[in-house]
This record gives C-alpha cells, structure tokens and sequence, in this order.
C-alpha cells in the first residue's frame, strides 16, 4: 500500500513547505533539487538499469531508452522544463494551463510504472516529486488562479504515479511489455536527473555544498 500513497505523500509535503514558508531560500531549494536528480540518477542506475539490460536485447534497450529522453523532450517543450525545475507564474495568467497539466500527468503516470517491481524505485520518485510538487505550487499560487483549479491541478497531479503503478500491477496485458515501459522510463528518468545536475549550478561554477548533496544522495540511494 506504502507504494500507492508514498508518491501521494510527497506532493502533499512539497505543497505544504510552500504554503508554510513563502518566502523559501533559493538556495536550499538548488540544494534539493540537486539531491532529488543525483538520488533519482543513482536508483535509475543500481535498480532499474541493470534489470532491464539483463532481461531485453541490448541494443533495443538503447533504442527505448533514447525513445524516452525523446519523449521527455517532446513532454518539456509543452510543460516549459517543470520536471526538472523550470517553471515561473505571471500574475495575470488566469487560463488554466492545460499543456503543462498533461505533460505533467502523463510524466507522473510513467513514472510510476517501474515501482510495482522495483521497491527502491518509489524512494526515487518521492524524493523527485518534493520539489516538483514546491514548484508547481508556487506556480499555481503566483499564477491567482481559483482555488478549485489548484486543489483540482494538484490532486490529480498526485494521483497519476499511483495510477501508473496500479495499471502496471493490475492490467495482465501489459506483463509481457513491462521491461519494455522499464526501459522508456529510463530514458525519461535518465534526461530529467542529468539536466537537473546540469542546470542547478549557477554560471557552472564548482559548488562544494552541491557536492556534498550528490554524494550524499548516491551513497543514500546505493546502500537502502
């Protein structure tokens, strides 16, 4: 049950550190984001990666898993880069954001396929969706747009990895692809973590504190 509410957990935490604290340290947000894609890289590579390569051709294995950094793309270039922390409001933006609001379900819904097999995989897309779910709700508040479409925008935001790992474990259909799906969330996986390293230092100058963050996720996500 923990793997269905976990994810649903970790919105709710990301929303409630932006209703509770405003006024939030950039910083310590980089810092996050920074431990969010080198944990969810380093359980990418320990769990999923080595799964998939023993099981499915490699080459074909290559060809999904670039399928799914191109299909992350395609998602980034409707969603503006949200999943890897791109994402600014305007105030007087009152449309309800529905190219970002898809791309954004139907990343969560993927992610959530690899979870039914891979227990650590869940630790990964938790720790993803805090700041995820901090941005995007900063996002929406700065946005003004109507309570209804926040609470709607965000509930249901949190509910697609959930029901991505649902379908994985209860659509007898899909067993016979589900190395392949594995495989196409690599990809996704893959593309968003390392922009995530890449973008989260400022003018590509050594941080030692961001450092200390990637070591401390891969040791983290090498030992659970």
């Amino acid at each position: 049950m923990n793997k269905f509410l976990f994810p649903i957990y970790a919105v709710a935490l990301g929303v409630l550190l932006v209703v509770l604290n405003k006024n939030k340290n950039p910083r310590h947000f980089k810092l996050l984001l920074s431990f969010s894609g080198a944990f969810l890289l380093a359980i990418t590579l320990f769990e999923l990666l080595p799964e998939v390569y023993g099981h499915l051709n490699t080459k074909w294995t290559g060809v999904l898993i670039m399928c799914g950094i191109v299909l992350q793309i395609f998602l980034e270039s409707l969603s503006k880069g949200a999943e890897h922390g791109h994402l600014h409001g305007h105030e007087e933006n009152r449309r309800f954001p529905w190219l970002l609001f898809i791309s954004l379900c139907i990343h969560s819904l993927l992610e959530g396929f690899p979870i039914h097999q891979h227990n650590d995989m869940v630790y990964g897309v938790i720790i993803h969706k805090v700041p995820i779910a901090m941005l995007i709700a900063g996002y929406l508040l700065e946005s003004k747009f109507s309570k209804p479409q926040m609470v709607a925008f965000l509930l249901v935001f949190a509910l697609m990895t959930p029901l991505g790992t649902w379908i994985s474990n209860e659509v007898p259909q899909l067993s016979d692809y589900t190395l392949y799906i594995n495989a196409l969330v690599i990809g996704i996986f893959l593309h968003i973590s390392t922009i995530i390293l890449f973008e989260s230092s400022e003018g590509h100058k050594f941080n030692f504190a961001k450092l200390l963050t990637i070591i401390a996720a891969v040791l983290i996500a090498y030992f659970i």
